[in-house]
């Protein structure tokens, strides 16, 4: 069958089990090289194998919880919204989310995504206690920090391409309402959206959306918004009652694939002109439910088909902090001139990252997305190159288009990774199109 990541690029023609038991899974794994996929919210051909795609959907139960410890045993298919129906009420929350919360546990993991509290409190497998991998002889082994380190490590950040994760035990993060308080704040530009993050170290979360056509003195203008979780006695009196009660949102929904001549210079210039305006009226402080602090995309179903039936392709990097202003500024500067800009553009501050196969480091990270087509591509080999030359690397979980030879530009990790995945025996058994393509 045909399928994609969420960016709807590219599109391959898989094989697609969905197996039941792990006996089931077992047996897929004489299939061919195989690769397991959750929700299919990797942007680009990550959870894609055209011999064998996996599908963990009915791997999707929770098998325990500590209420004193906050330690939840999951499922790899467990989705993280069903994590947060599920423990929210009871005062728990996910320690890192990504901008989705329709991704799976086990996908987390293998990303080892991270969120708008990195600076703080780094990236998600720094809450992973164990987990519990399939290898290629389809032996389950459980690896921790402390029991078969090595295949932890690369497990987490490594893109399954070191097993199939069953299951994992994670800390969930205590909180007393499912309100956040935000601060927003205007920044002029992109040394004043910087200026921002580097004084709020001190805050749990913070993220900017960012202009990335605006120019001159107003290059990088930003929106910044900082966040606490939200304590009882930050609530008003009505909600202490029930804190965790937030109202339900109407869903609105993209019901076809937009023309993708919509997605230009001129609409993405509006859009950013009419965003900055809008959040600068509703600057300062404000309590915020949670839902919409972290998850504002997942209000509109199948927004990707905004970029149309070609898809998007998203574009991360992460620059040392040292070279992040510098480089940030070259990128913006490349993206403003080929007018192709984007409507969601993220900017991060991340902190110190373990030393295992996963994208942050201390400095900054920037996101974007672009509708795919011949000028846009070649724009991105363009940042690509920027990047590189402030000493940055790319996210693996975003990817769809980068090449072998920039990857290995960019993170000299890689060949590690792949004589970990030689000597397990992993490489013979797990592989995606992506770890294909980028001769992983």
């Amino acid at each position: 069958m045909k399928l994609s990541g969420w960016g709807r690029f590219p599109t391959h023609d898989v094989a697609l089990s969905a197996p039941r038991s792990e006996a089931a899974l077992q047996a897929q794994l004489a299939e061919g090289a195989a690769i397991a996929r959750g929700n299919g919210r990797a942007y680009g051909d990550s959870a894609l194998s055209q011999t064998n795609t996996v599908h963990m959907r009915h791997f999707a139960h929770m098998l325990s919880f500590d209420d004193k410890t906050g330690v939840l045993q999951a499922e790899a298919g467990v989705l993280a919204a069903d994590i947060i129906d599920s423990f929210l009420p009871r005062g728990w929350f996910l320690p890192v989310t990504p901008g989705t919360k329709f991704v799976t546990l086990g996908g987390m993991i293998a990303a080892d995504v991270h969120g708008k509290n990195h600076h703080a409190d780094g990236s998600f497998g720094n809450f992973v206690d164990w987990i519990d991998v399939m290898g290629p002889d389809g032996k389950v082994t459980r690896c921790s920090r402390r029991k078969q380190a090595t295949l932890f490590q690369w497990t987490v950040g490594g893109m399954g391409l070191t097993g199939i994760i069953l299951r994992a035990a994670i800390r969930l993060r205590p909180v007393e309402s499912g309100w956040i308080a935000q601060q927003m704040i205007q920044a002029e530009n992109l040394d004043a959206a910087m200026d921002v993050f580097e004084r709020s170290q001190d805050s749990t979360y913070s993220v900017a959306w960012i202009d990335c056509l605006s120019t001159g003195a107003a290059r990088g203008r930003s929106l910044v918004m900082l966040g606490e979780h939200a304590a009882l006695e930050d609530l008003p009196k009505p909600r202490r009652k029930m804190p965790f009660q937030t109202k339900d949102k109407r869903k609105l929904s993209v019901p076809f694939s937009l023309p993708g001549w919509l997605m230009n210079g001129l609409t993405v210039r509006a859009f950013n002109a009419l965003y900055y305006w809008n959040g600068s009226r509703k600057a300062g402080e404000s309590l915020v439910d949670w839902d919409s602090y972290f998850y504002p995309l997942d209000a509109i179903l199948n927004w990707n088909r905004i970029y149309g039936r070609r898809g998007f392709a998203q574009f991360q990097c992460v620059l040392p902090l040292e070279t992040s202003r510098a480089g940030l500024n070259a990128l913006l500067e490349a993206i403003s001139e080929a007018g192709a800009g984007s409507f969601l553009a993220v900017l991060k501050r991340l902190g110190p990252q373990e030393s295992r196969f996963s994208f942050p480091m201390e400095g900054y990270t920037l996101a974007l997305d672009f509708p795919v087509n011949a000028r846009t591509l070649a724009l991105m080999d363009r940042l690509d190159a920027i990047t590189l030359d402030h000493g940055g690397r790319f996210y693996l979980a975003k990817d769809s288009r980068m090449t072998a030879e920039t990857l290995r530009a960019s993170d000299p990790r890689t060949d590690t990774f792949e004589a970990a995945r030689r000597k397990s025996g992993a490489c013979e058994t797990f592989a995606s199109e992506q770890s294909q393509r980028l001769k992983l």
